[in-house]
């Protein structure tokens, strides 16, 4: 291979993100070259929980459910506690739909809506198959004739000409630097930092001791090379974990959220902590100030038997096959399973469970299954069963600044010609707390955007 590349758009990183940047731009008529750090595709959005946020579709239509683009609007702003930027979750919500509608077309299946996700007032998870999402899009880009793809290639910096435009980077493959130069401009779609530790602990101190789930390759790249020439960042303050990933199992990587089904949370004392309804970011912090970090979720026959199959994080049966939960045929019993203060627990169920009955608003405040949805359920049908839970940082889901158009911003709100960015690595849309589905959901949307911005020039 030269040591010297060309393109008109080069993407780095492989995710959804950047193959929904590569594929549209190879759509509109572009050359593209696509760096990918790994040996493979896929990174952190293949092994997401493959929930995508969007509003008014056809599947929603055919349950009856009424959502919009600004109801969304109003729940990620809602949820984000007006710490996100509107502008980006205005160009979320204005083209999210289009968005749905163009992954359908490039043969992502998408199952029925489910009802029960974090931060939403209606209904509004659409669940796929993440990796093979991605392999969809990878599939389409490299049969477009347009779109090249590089493995094991590791973007190292960024270059400028005289003017300051960004005009390619320096690349590492198997020991050999290369120059890759790109005309039209380069989209960095490379993901968050989950696996650098120092990065993390700069940030979120708090998830020292956290469990750290994503691709291999995020390690903060994108956000360093991004940072070298100046850009402005967002969210950092608000990283946080997902809460109910099971502290001892090493092989499911996915959370269960009992919670939202009717569970309440217990510390290690046996009292709830927590209204469980918020944001599982809100409650990966909640969990994480408690003893050790660990939590644990109590819940009843009726609640075990109110899961869902088809999403990973409501796949109760599946977890309780693999020996996940811990089953008592009392409170008293399960209390004594878990090493927790018998009465305490007893008593706060009992308190949870008159509160639910008679109508009134438990302790910390909770009133909804989840957001502002679903009716409270008393927990009174044996068996009884405890899921202990800890916090899992699955995403950074913040980074650097951007605008409407994917342009990135320096630190006097300036772009940065020539650079762009989508994903991950995205900071502004979620703010303080994180909407299900949005994640993979601006994956495709900020990627397909940073492509038009390119494209319209």
């Amino acid at each position: 291979m030269n040591d010297y590349l060309t393109t008109q758009l080069l993407v780095i990183g492989g995710g959804l993100a950047g193959f929904a940047a590569a594929l549209s731009a190879a759509e509109a008529g572009l050359n593209v070259l696509l760096l990918e750090k790994t040996a493979a595709t896929g990174g952190s959005s293949a092994m997401s929980g493959g929930c995508l946020a969007f509003a008014g579709t056809d599947l929603q239509q055919e349950r009856g459910i009424e959502d919009s683009a600004e109801l969304l609007f109003n729940d990620l702003v809602e949820v984000g506690k007006g710490e996100c930027d509107e502008a980006l979750v205005r160009a979320y919500t204005d083209n999210q739909l289009a968005t749905y509608a163009w992954l359908k077309r490039h043969g992502v299946t998408f199952q029925p809506v489910i009802e029960t996700a974090s931060g939403q007032s209606v209904p509004r998870v659409h669940n796929v198959d993440p990796a093979d999402m991605v392999r969809q899009l990878e599939q389409a880009a490299l049969a477009s004739g347009k779109v090249e793809i590089l493995y094991q290639t590791r973007a190292r910096r960024l270059l400028r000409d005289i003017s300051g435009r960004v005009i390619g980077v320096t690349a590492e493959q198997a020991g050999q630097t290369l120059e890759i130069h790109a005309e039209r401009g380069v989209v960095l779609a490379c993901g968050g930092f989950v696996h650098d530790r120092e990065m993390i602990h700069r940030f979120a101190p708090l998830y020292d001791d956290a469990v750290f789930i994503g691709g291999e390759g995020n390690e903060g790249d994108g956000l360093r090379m991004a940072w070298a020439l100046g850009a402005d960042v967002r969210d950092m303050v608000h990283i946080k974990g997902t809460f109910g990933k099971h502290p001892m199992d090493e092989h499911n990587h996915h959370a269960c959220l009992a919670v939202y089904k009717g569970a309440i949370a217990v510390n290690q004392d046996g009292k709830r902590y927590v209204d469980e309804s918020l944001s599982y970011k809100l409650l990966g912090d909640a969990c994480m100030q408690q003893p050790y970090g660990v939590t644990y979720q109590i819940l009843d026959r009726d609640i075990m038997q109110s899961g869902d199959n088809r999403v990973r994080i409501l796949d109760f049966e599946r977890r309780l096959e693999e020996g996940l939960f811990v089953k008592a045929d009392s409170l008293e019993q399960l209390a004594r399973l878990l090493e927790l203060p018998e009465q305490t627990l007893v008593d706060e169920v009992n308190a949870y469970n008159a509160a639910v009955n008679e109508g009134h608003t438990p302790e910390f405040g909770r009133q909804h299954l989840v957001h502002q949805f679903g009716e409270l359920r008393p927990i009174v049908h044996p068996p009884f069963y405890a899921y202990p839970s800890t916090a899992a940082v699955f995403g950074t889901y913040c980074g650097v600044r951007v605008d409407a158009q994917m342009r990135v911003q320096d630190v006097f709100g300036e772009p940065i010609e020539g650079l762009l960015a989508a994903g991950e690595m995205v900071g502004g849309l979620h703010g303080a707390a994180y909407m299900t589905g949005s994640a993979l959901g601006k994956a495709a949307i900020f990627g397909r955007l940073a492509a038009a911005t390119v494209v319209n020039g």
